[in-house]
């Protein structure tokens, strides 16, 4: 057989009176004579229609949901509903069967909980084929945008030395006798294979500011991993992280920068991914019906993405946030399950409020409290609130955390002290602050956070292929 074509290509080139070759899996075959036939390429299936006798039963009862075949044949218009062309197919290979009898993806309704434990076979599914190929152009728009924009590209490493990131439980890697030690109870660090204890990173920041203080603008995208015990809809503990730090930077080009990226990573998928964001909204839609009312979106999945590109983002600060919110009805309706007041960390339920009944709009918020964000935060002239900043979304809340990193070597030592994290296990952090020290800034965004908020998806484990929660690193 010929070398084939891209089914996406065929439809949306459309070569009438052409021959082609397409190959792909069967989503249906009725009457004997017509298959919907889909290559992942695009969220469509191309109709490939057999001639009646064309073919002996046992060839057709080899046709099944899941078959993988190759046709070749004439492209022509449709004479049915649904399809503008289709295959008059006049060679036909099976390339693989698939018994219906076992075969799980059949076509019919199936619940994501089915289909995450069905993880390698759901690429197959409309919802799947589509939130991973919009997976894909995401993670293209995020490399073209820091390529375009001067940033150079820094593998930061996935072991570890440091524990000092702070960023929750850690992963150890090792290359001791795990059993020699359970039944000794003794760990000698010294003869493991780093010489002493090493973790899988939580964060590739540290070290991308390393290399900021020489290439000026430089970006992390990478796995990162946790060790918390969260069986969430929004917590991995392997995902993946987009971390710039730029030097000469402050907060306010901080807030710039992540606001422009954002707005161009929405903008791209919005114009490269339409069709597969359309479908997902129509499903958003039908899974809201059966939501009580309080939990549906508040408006559709291509209207939010719309007000974050259209609008420019509020920007307040922590304590602007915190008024807005003890001024609020829904707060003195007692509406919040969470408690408010100066000091907290805001919760997912604050942020949505802000942003999708205050503002109806993304907002900015800046100058947290120092005792709950991070060490490296540069430390305001008030002494109680760090240069940080938080971008809040509708329907996510925060998407994006980043700050001024602290450039003064005495205020770091003393918050490295303040934080209990010893200075020999950072000292090479610390030099950077001796050696042409500079102010710099930087933020994190977790890539599954945003391919949720783009796609609609509720849950973190059904936008990343092999999602790794507790008790679950299956496939």
């Amino acid at each position: 057989m010929a070398k084939h074509t891209d089914i996406s290509k065929v439809l949306s080139g459309q070569p009438i009176g052409e021959k082609v070759t397409v190959k792909g899996w069967v989503r249906t075959f009725r009457n004997n004579q017509f298959i919907a036939l889909s290559d992942g390429t695009t969220i469509q299936t191309l109709q490939v229609v057999l001639k009646l006798d064309q073919y002996a039963d046992t060839t057709l009862k080899r046709i099944n949901t899941g078959t993988s075949i190759s046709a070749s044949g004439v492209l022509q218009a449709s004479q049915g509903k649904g399809q503008a062309v289709e295959l008059q197919c006049e060679e036909l290979e099976i390339l693989g069967d698939c018994d219906p009898n076992e075969y799980p993806i059949q076509m019919k309704r199936h619940t994501l909980d089915f289909l995450r434990e069905k993880a390698h076979l759901r690429f197959r599914t409309n919802t799947f084929g589509s939130v991973f190929r919009l997976r894909h152009h995401l993670a293209f728009a995020i490399h073209k945008y820091f390529n375009d924009h001067g940033f150079y590209y820094l593998h930061a490493p996935i072991i570890t030395g440091s524990d000092a990131e702070g960023a929750g439980e850690m992963f150890r890697v090792t290359s001791l006798d795990l059993d020699k030690i359970a039944k000794t109870g003794e760990v000698d660090n010294s003869s493991d294979f780093f010489g002493k204890a090493t973790h899988l990173t939580v964060s590739g920041q540290l070290e991308a500011e390393l290399a900021a203080l020489a290439l000026s603008k430089v970006y992390t995208f990478g796995p990162t991993f946790r060790a918390e015990n969260s069986n969430t809809s929004r917590h991995l503990a392997e995902f993946w992280m987009i971390e710039p730090e730029v030097a000469f930077n402050d907060i306010v080009d901080n807030m710039d920068l992540a606001e422009d990226f954002l707005r161009y990573c929405i903008s791209y998928a919005l114009e490269h991914c339409r069709e597969d964001l359309e479908f997902l909204q129509e499903r958003e839609i039908t899974e809201d019906k059966l939501k009580p009312v309080d939990e549906r979106q508040s408006m559709p999945l291509l209207s939010r993405l719309d007000m974050v590109v259209s609008n420019p983002f509020e920007r307040i600060s922590y304590t602007e946030a915190i008024q807005i919110l003890l001024d609020s009805p829904h707060y003195k309706k007692k509406k919040f399950k969470y408690p408010i007041e100066w000091g907290i960390d805001l919760q997912s339920e604050h942020e949505r409020y802000l942003v999708e009944k205050h503002f109806k709009k993304p907002v900015i918020i800046t100058g947290y409290p120092a005792a709950i964000k991070a060490f490296y935060m540069r430390l305001n002239e008030d002494g109680k609130t760090v240069a940080a900043m938080d971008i809040l979304v509708p329907g996510i809340g925060e998407i994006i955390g980043g700050s001024q990193r602290e450039e003064r070597y005495e205020v770091l030592k003393q918050k490295c002290e303040q934080f209990h994290i010893p200075e020999e296990s950072i000292w090479w952090y610390l030099e950077t602050r001796k050696f042409g020290t500079c102010q710099h800034a930087g933020f994190g965004l977790g890539f599954e956070r945003l391919v949720m908020f783009v796609s609609g998806m509720q849950n973190i484990r059904d936008v990343i292929p092999f999602p790794r929660t507790p008790l679950n690193a299956d496939f």
